[in-house]
Formats: C-alpha cells, sequence, structure tokens
C-alpha cells in the first residue's frame, strides 16, 4: 500500500482544487455545467428472522437492518420526518429546496444499524441495550461479530488466523436471553453515511458525535415504540467515552433516564494515555497505572524473573508498589538519587522483565509501544496492544517501539470478512453498498474539545453528572488484563476519581478478565462478560420497576 505524507497529501489537494476551478473558469457559461449528482438515496430497511440458543434456551427473534437519519443540531433534527427528509414548510425543507447542489444542504448524518428484538415480547418488559465501538472512528463491526449478537466468530485465541473461509458459529453467549439489542454505527461508517454542507465538521467530534448518538436513541425508540423500556448503553474503547457524554445528555437534556451504563475497556481521561505518554514530560500517572499491565502480560508470556503462582495477587503487589514507591521516585524527578533509581529499576524489572539497563535509559518511564517493542525483544517478537497476550514477527528490529499490533493484524480480516457475508447472506441488507468498517477522515479531523475546553479531553465529569442527576442508574466497568490501548488499572483509577459523593460509589461494579481489550475473542472470557452483564441487567431492571 502507498502511504504518502501529510505534506504529499496536502499538496495533491491543492492541485485538485486548482484544478477544479481552472475548469469552472473554462466553462462557457453556469449552464453548460453538469447538473450535481442528488444524494444517494436510502436503501429500505430490511427485516428477517432467527433464533439463538443462548442462556439455556432457544430464542426466536426478528432483525432490523437499516439507518436512521439525523440532523446535525436539534433544532435540525427536530424538522426531520421519520423518513429522514425534511417536513414541509421547515427551514430545513426551504433549505434543500433552495440549494441547487446537494452538497450545500444542511448536513444530516444516516446511521446505520442492526436492531434484534425478542419475538412476542412486550416492550416495557424487555430491556433494550444500544451497543457500539469506539475509535474515534471505528464501525461497530466488532461487538456485533463478537460480543452479544446472534452469530460469533471464531478466534484461536492468541494466535493469528488462517485464511478464509472463515468460521461463524451460532453465539451460545447471545445478550438476547436478557435484553433486545441494537448495534449502532458510527456516523460515515458501516453502511451510514455524511451528506451536506460541511457534514464532517458537524458530526466528526467528541460533543458533535454524542449528541447524534442521544438523537438516534431517541429516534429509535420512538419509532419501535420503545420508551417504557428499561433502557442500557453498552459502549466500548472510545465508546465509553462517548457513553459518559451521552449519558448525561439523555437524562439532563431529553429527559430519557436509563438503567444502567456498561463500560468495556474504559477511557475517560486522555492525558492517562500510555501510547504518548513520554510525549507530555511531567505528568507521571499514566505510567503508573500502565504498570500493572505490563506486569500481567510479562506474567503471560513468563518473561518476569520469579513467575508468581497466581496472576491476581502479583497484580495486588504491582498496583501497592505503583501508587507508592514508584509514584514517590516518579515524583522526585531529577532530585532522585542514582541508588533510588537503581533500586526502583531493580524492582521493574521484577515486575515487567524489561532489562535494567533499558528501564534506567527510559529514566523509568517506559511507553506502551516501548514495552510492546521490548519485552519479547530478544526473540525478534512485537507483543501485542489491544491484546498483549497475541505476538507478531518485529516488522523493524532497530525500532523504538512497535510498528503494528498483531492482535489487530491476527482477526481483522475474518471480522470483516465474516460480517459483509452475514449481513448480506442472511440480513439480506447491503447489495451493491460498501461497507467501510472505520471512517475516512482523510484530511477531516476528530474534534477534541468537550464543551469548548481545548485541554487534555476528560469526561469523568458527564457521568458523574448522569449519576448525581439520576441516583439510581447504576455502572458496571469491564477491562482486561492484557489490555495495553486502555489499561484496567486506570479504569478503576478514574472511576475510584468521579466527582460524585460516596454514596453513589456503591453504584458502580467493577469485573476484570484474562484477556484483552476485545475481552469476547476469548471464548471464558466471552462467557463471564455474558453472566456478569445479564446479571447487571436483571438486577437493574428488576431495581427500577
Amino acid at each position: 500500500m502507498v502511504r504518502f505524507s501529510p505534506l504529499m497529501a496536502a499538496l495533491l489537494a491543492g492541485v485538485i482544487s486548482i484544478s477544479a476551478l481552472a475548469a469552472e473558469d473554462d466553462a462557457p457559461d453556469a449552464k453548460s455545467k453538469p447538473t450535481p449528482a442528488p444524494a444517494p438515496a436510502l436503501a429500505p430497511d430490511s427485516t428477517t428472522e432467527g433464533s439463538v440458543t443462548a442462556g439455556g434456551a432457544t430464542i426466536a427473534y426478528r432483525a432490523v437492518a437499516g439507518t436512521i437519519t439525523v440532523g446535525a443540531t436539534e433544532e435540525q433534527d427536530a424538522q426531520l420526518g421519520p423518513d429522514g427528509k425534511p417536513l414541509p414548510d421547515t427551514e430545513a425543507a426551504l433549505a434543500a429546496a433552495a440549494s441547487k447542489d446537494p452538497k450545500d444542504a444542511p448536513p444530516v448524518a444516516r446511521m446505520f444499524y442492526v436492531a434484534y428484538f425478542k419475538k412476542d415480547a412486550k416492550a416495557e418488559d424487555r430491556p433494550i441495550t444500544f451497543i457500539y465501538n469506539g475509535g474515534p472512528g471505528s464501525s461497530t463491526v466488532w461487538l456485533h461479530m463478537g460480543s452479544f449478537g446472534p452469530k460469533h466468530v471464531v478466534t484461536s485465541d492468541d494466535r493469528h488466523l488462517a485464511g478464509a473461509p472463515y468460521k461463524l458459529v451460532n453465539n451460545t453467549y447471545s445478550l438476547l436471553d436478557v435484553s433486545d439489542l441494537v448495534f449502532i454505527d458510527m456516523p460515515g461508517t458501516g453502511f451510514g453515511r455524511l451528506v451536506g454542507k460541511d457534514k464532517e465538521k458537524a458530526f466528526w467530534g467528541v460533543d458533535e458525535d454524542a449528541h447524534a448518538y442521544a438523537r438516534f436513541i431517541a429516534r429509535f425508540i420512538s419509532k419501535y415504540n420503545r420508551w417504557n423500556s428499561p433502557k442500557y448503553l453498552f459502549g466500548e474503547s472510545y465508546g465509553t467515552t462517548r457513553s459518559s457524554v451521552v449519558s448525561n445528555i439523555l437524562e439532563n437534556e431529553k429527559s430519557i433516564d436509563l438503567n444502567g451504563v456498561i463500560l468495556l475497556s474504559q477511557i475517560f481521561n486522555f492525558s492517562s494515555d500510555i501510547d504518548l505518554a513520554r510525549t507530555n514530560p511531567g505528568i507521571d500517572l499514566p505510567f503508573q497505572l500502565a504498570l500493572p499491565t505490563f506486569a500481567a502480560t510479562a506474567y503471560y508470556h513468563h518473561k518476569l524473573p520469579n513467575q508468581p503462582a497466581a496472576l491476581e495477587p502479583f497484580l495486588k503487589e504491582v498496583e501497592d508498589f505503583a501508587m507508592g514507591e514508584y509514584a514517590h521516585a516518579l515524583a522526585q524527578g531529577t532530585d532522585l538519587s542514582a541508588g533510588e533509581k537503581q533500586t526502583v529499576a531493580e524492582k521493574l524489572h521484577n515486575y515487567t522483565g524489561l532489562p535494567v539497563a533499558y528501564l534506567l535509559k527510559a529514566d523509568l518511564r517506559v511507553s506502551g509501544g516501548g514495552f510492546s517493542k521490548n519485552l519479547q525483544d530478544d526473540q525478534d517478537l512485537t507483543t501485542g496492544r489491544l491484546d498483549t497476550r497475541f505476538s507478531g514477527p518485529t516488522i523493524n528490529p532497530l525500532s523504538e517501539e512497535a510498528e503494528y499490533d498483531p492482535q489487530s493484524s491476527a482477526i481483522s480480516s475474518a471480522y470483516v470478512s465474516l460480517f459483509n457475508d452475514y449481513v448480506r447472506r442472511e440480513l439480506k441488507y447491503g447489495e451493491g453498498q460498501t461497507y467501510l468498517p472505520q471512517a475516512d477522515f482523510g484530511s477531516a479531523q476528530w474534534d477534541l474539545k468537550h464543551n469548548g475546553n481545548p485541554i487534555n479531553l476528560n469526561v469523568s465529569s458527564d457521568i458523574a453528572t448522569a449519576m448525581k442527576t439520576n441516583p439510581r442508574l447504576k455502572v458496571m466497568v469491564n477491562g482486561g488484563y492484557y489490555d495495553l490501548a486502555t489499561p484496567f488499572y486506570s479504569a478503576y483509577y478514574e472511576d475510584k476519581h468521579l466527582p460524585i459523593p460516596d454514596s453513589l460509589a456503591k453504584n458502580i461494579e467493577y469485573d476484570w478478565y484474562e484477556s484483552g481489550h476485545m475481552v469476547y475473542v476469548r471464548d471464558e472470557s466471552l462467557e463471564k462478560l455474558h453472566d456478569r452483564v445479564a446479571a447487571f441487567i436483571r438486577s437493574t431492571e428488576a431495581g427500577n420497576r
């Protein structure tokens, strides 16, 4: 694959723009210009039926694949009808009619979803869970095909899968035994599309994206008459960031109470990101919070000088060291004596397996990419990021940090291939359309400002506000010990520091798994995840009646 530098891409874009302008100037008159192509027509929803054996029972379900169109603002959204078109005699309709080029019409997002409804169930008796991945920029193909949908991609645990044909099976751990499910793709991914003027700017940002999801949920529960159903959010990775903001919008702007928010591989505070920690000198917390994941990974790959008998007691020891002696050493900065530095480096070696000389050279501060590159360097292997149980050949033995993620390379083709086959073959949707597993940002950028704040993104206050304004809202935190993208101890730290009263701390539960970022790629972890989430829904559903 050819990759252009940012400068080259900008120059190419400039050439294309200038050429286009020149072509327009050469046109003899406006009438000779080609008529702009209309926006692609919406494909109709597709409804199919199926069954899945999960939770010890056979569940017959109705599946709906389709899109729901949302506006870029509340006012704009209110002017759209159920079909996503502007209602007659509204400003949106007038603006669309006045625009000769669809690209100049008000921006809207056609968001693709697949919903699974248990047949013959009353809406008020049946919880509904809205599920999405993160990125930002990812579709929800991963959760759809890996976690709770009726079908499940078979993976070989921590090894790279063989090529196609891949295997798709009945998902024994589908969550359909306790809840209806709605898998939602982010605006601009899946079969969804952005349309209108400045469409990327209108939807690609922390607040813009969260409002789009909140509008989608409001439109969905209206379309399917689910206003009186118990409601849950389930987000993974950046999807947890999204859930924090969306929960606050639903609770406090749309008067939609949630029964629960389920978080998988959480990140609220982006200043704790271990990937870029070394580029933010003076902020040492990321190194402390990632240390338990380093230790778990070294334990898994048998790289520790003294292998502990069990993982979890070992991790508790590492956590105490990370927040105690290690934190004290880092806080001293250049005042740390050479002797103290040597002592801490030796302890880090015992917890991470990394060479003492490397730890000293890194000034006791190892980034996520540095750890992935160096843990198995003696075997010319790179350790995974999303799931550190995975390993793959090192691309450049002389590189300072990992240059790819072996876990992502190992399973991505199977997930994308099987979904493309499944959605067309069984859900009867997408014929002639392209499914986008991730957004094509191109020259567009994700706006990380939240509530106008240009400083490091932190959405902790959003979920805290949702919990305070709805003190019956329950939160479930799930994470993998082998997740280096969003370390589990970072999530624990974030939630223990939410600005909530002590009385609400009991509303949060924590569940950890011997897996990675996508805990569901390991069958044993998926089973536990299903059972724990099912129990969470049953308890919160009953407790709110």
